[in-house]
């Protein structure tokens, strides 16, 4: 069978991931720069805060400057990990932006994988700027910084309410090849994502496939369309 039916090209930006119940659950992994912004409005939703409970503790004198203190270590190394445990793997950065973080499996994260990635952000910050935790995630299929790799886990877009996904009118068609069980997965989900891609991006997907599906590359989204729609039945 040819490389190009590659679930994970046809799938594009997806994670796949298949429950003990057997079923397909896809998650969208956050790219670089909606986790930066989340990452900066939490940074100022904490420092909003320390500033207005400094001052508040700074007319205690010496009492208040310990207790000022300890705030900033447990805004420093809690802040994270209690919210994305308690609130469903967000911050208030991360629930602005629509991300949360899950385990690799989609499962919600738990205390020690959360600890475990925002006590590696010192890595990620080398040598300065999160330079090696913005590598890490321009150069990992699913955007994970070091931390997610440790731990683990994933940052992902929050799944929204929407309506079932349907498929683009074409006539039931067989495909020229047999097709295994994750191929056929890999052409029903291209075929139900026809209104989220652009026309330049589809015909790049299908061209790929023109070959195997022995056709012209310009008829190639029709036949998957068609094909899609062969093995889904009628609706």
């Amino acid at each position: 069978m040819p490389s190009a039916f590659s679930v994970s090209v046809l799938l594009d930006n997806t994670h796949r991931v298949e429950t003990p119940e057997g079923i397909d659950l896809l998650l969208h992994p956050a790219g670089l720069v909606p986790r930066a912004l989340a990452f900066a409005l939490d940074l100022l939703i904490r420092g909003a805060i320390m500033a207005i409970l400094g001052f508040g503790f700074g007319l205690l004198g010496k009492f208040g400057l310990g207790v000022g203190a300890l705030l900033l270590f447990l805004m420093q190394w809690w802040y994270m990990v209690l919210f994305e445990v308690l609130n469903q793997g967000r911050t208030p950065g991360k629930q602005w932006l629509g991300l949360r973080v899950v385990h690799d499996d989609g499962t919600p994260i738990g205390w020690a994988s959360s600890l475990t990635r925002n006590l590696l952000r010192f890595v990620d910050m080398l040598p300065f700027g999160y330079f090696l935790g913005a590598i890490s995630c321009l150069w990992h299929p699913s955007f994970k910084r070091l931390g997610d790799l440790a731990a683990g886990t994933l940052v992902v877009y929050r799944e929204r309410a929407t309506t079932k996904p349907t498929l683009p009118s074409a006539d039931a068609t067989e495909s020229p090849i047999a097709l295994t069980l994750a191929e056929q997965q890999a052409l029903i989900a291209f075929a139900e994502r026809h209104s989220t891609l652009s026309s330049e991006r589809r015909l790049e997907l299908a061209t790929i496939l023109a070959e195997p599906l022995q056709v012209a590359p310009a008829q190639a989204e029709a036949r998957i369309n068609g094909i899609a729609r062969g093995l889904v039945g009628p609706t």
